[in-house]
């Protein structure tokens, strides 16, 4: 698809990810000159209609969210091609590798750096879960968070990428929920269908787990389905008992929101009634 253009403006560059029934692609704005990214639904054999209600509602929300840390929707269109129907999505190009990809490099985290990240996550998932609706990301992973190149004593800039699992509350009590996320980083609920807030905060904390540990979180899986991570590393006890406390399976005793969460980060006040 290389050099193919869309819409007579957008020049396909290279394919950044692909899933069933869907592509995301690097392509070059013919307006603006400026590289953007394509995510393409494909009308297909693999095509499922709860797909389509994902990939709208991911435009939607995209238009009404604005975060620096989140990339901005740019434009949207239908594809009428003789080999390839369905939707287009463009958005904002962010430059970064993903954390998954730092990893699989051979990058390694520190603790100081760990906590960088959670905090601008939880940034983040603060002003998503403060909108009315509250916004829920439902599936946050390595994959899914982008890391630009370290600068002096910081990690680098974070950013939360692919809202193709987007909730909000309001959709949750209006009808049937569906099943969205990756093993592994799911909390328990969302394997029954719902997601509130501190669902992404569940996530938020596998994924920091994984960073420290370099193993899957579904490995890491004790006979409660906690996982139990605490012998695989080198941190302070402050830090494994946050991670313990977000990541908590029973819903009622994780954080109650992400700001009690970077609260509670930057300034630790841990209990053992949390756990």
């Amino acid at each position: 698809m290389t050099n193919k253009i869309l819409q007579e403006r957008y020049e396909i560059q290279r394919q950044l990810g692909k899933n069933p029934g869907r592509k995301t692609l690097l392509v070059k704005d013919l307006e603006t000159q400026e590289l953007v990214v394509v995510k393409l639904l494909n009308f297909d054999i693999e095509f499922d209609w709860q797909d389509l209600k994902l990939f709208e509602r991911e435009a939607l929300i995209l238009q009404e969210i604005s975060h620096p840390a989140i990339p901005n929707y740019l434009d949207s269109f239908k594809v009428d091609l003789p080999d390839s129907k369905g939707f287009g999505l463009v958005q904002t190009y962010i430059p970064a590798k993903s954390l998954e990809e730092h990893l699989q490099e051979g990058r390694t985290f520190s603790e100081t750096e760990v906590k960088q990240i959670a905090k601008a996550l939880l940034e983040v998932l603060t002003y998503l879960h403060s909108r009315q609706p509250a916004v829920i990301h439902r599936d946050i992973k390595p994959s899914n968070i982008l890391l630009s190149d370290r600068s002096g004593n910081h990690v680098g800039e974070v950013y939360l990428v692919d809202f193709g699992a987007v909730k909000t509350t309001a959709q949750q009590q209006g009808g049937t929920m569906t099943v969205v996320g990756t093993y592994g980083y799911m909390a328990q609920e969302q394997f029954g269908g719902r997601a509130v807030p501190a669902s992404d905060l569940y996530s938020l904390g596998a994924t920091l787990i994984y960073l420290v540990t370099g193993s899957h979180p579904a490995d890491l899986l004790g006979d409660e389905m906690a996982i139990e991570f605490e012998e695989s590393v080198n941190l302070s006890s402050d830090l494994i008992n946050w991670l313990k406390w977000i990541t908590q399976t029973t819903l009622k005793k994780r954080p109650s929101s992400a700001e009690v969460a970077l609260k509670d980060l930057e300034n630790p006040t841990f209990v053992e009634s949390k756990l």
